[in-house]
């Protein structure tokens, strides 16, 4: 094993914003092989999954330690700007919304192949229970039900509707939502990246600006709808319940249903506040 020449600085205060998963905390270790020459180098696991940070002239990079690929085999899986504000914070997000989903999609379909998909779904009920425990906490008392298409938690409180779904053996949930729109901005702020371009509002309808000037990652589908569609990470929409009600006046006591995709049990655990 070659020893990485220094530790990443970034990869204890990344591994803090990590949820601990079944009781285990995310750990730094020494990475086993050294991605760029020079580089610090640190492994973060939490004995399942496993990461690879690596830092070098202001840039810090992250790689899935898959068992079946080096990671120096692969562009990184996240990137950050060491000297931008709340790069840990920033770099953690990415890690949530995009990289741990990804290692644990094919988590799930290693097990579909090796041992069916009950099992992968018998997987996805461990993960609806951690986060069924996260909104207890939070205030909330979920119902846990199986469907033919997985297991799944729904809960109400004040008027506002959520269910977590799992939509098949892969390894992420979907969350869905019936509410005033307003009881939806905490956990579209969790989970949306960044939006790094001119903010452009769309004013096709009341209803398209009020939600594209407040989140410019959303795009207008007609006047009722707005969706957000990366190529990683979460993907959605939110629409007015019915195509008879006004898109027209819209403020954020209007209701509206939204389903967001391929999101992650990590994301949730940390979004739970959110979800209430």
């Amino acid at each position: 094993m070659i020893s990485a020449v220094a530790h990443a600085e970034t990869a204890r205060p990344l591994a803090a914003l990590l949820p601990a998963r079944q009781g285990a905390a995310w750990r730094v270790t020494p990475s086993p092989y050294v991605i760029r020459p020079n580089a610090a180098t640190s492994k973060v696991t939490d004995g399942r999954r496993s990461l690879i940070v690596v830092e070098q002239a202001g840039r810090v990079e992250v790689y899935a330690d898959r068992a079946d690929d080096f990671p120096f085999a692969m562009t990184p899986d996240a990137v950050v700007n060491a000297e931008e504000p709340g790069a840990v914070a920033v770099l953690a997000m990415a890690v949530l919304r995009t990289v741990l989903p990804a290692i644990d999609d094919e988590t799930a379909a290693r097990t579909v192949q090796q041992h069916g998909a009950l099992q992968a779904l018998t997987g996805k009920s461990a993960d609806l229970a951690e986060i069924g425990y996260a909104l207890l906490a939070q205030g909330a008392y979920p119902n846990v039900a199986t469907r033919l298409d997985g297991p799944h938690l729904s809960w109400a409180v004040n008027g506002r509707e959520w269910d977590v779904l799992s939509y098949g053996p892969s390894g992420t949930f979907t969350v869905t939502y019936e509410g005033r729109v307003s009881g939806l901005y905490g956990f579209l702020e969790h989970v949306l990246a960044p939006y790094d371009g001119p903010a452009l509002p769309d004013v096709s309808t009341g209803f398209t600006w009020h939600l594209t000037e407040r989140f410019p990652q959303f795009l207008a589908v007609k006047g009722n709808e707005v969706e957000f569609r990366p190529q990683h990470g979460p993907s959605g929409f939110v629409i007015l319940p019915s195509e008879d009600e006004s898109a027209d006046q819209v403020d954020d006591t209007t209701r509206v249903a939204a389903q967001i995709d391929r999101l992650g049990a990590d994301l949730l655990l940390t979004a739970a506040a959110h979800l209430i």
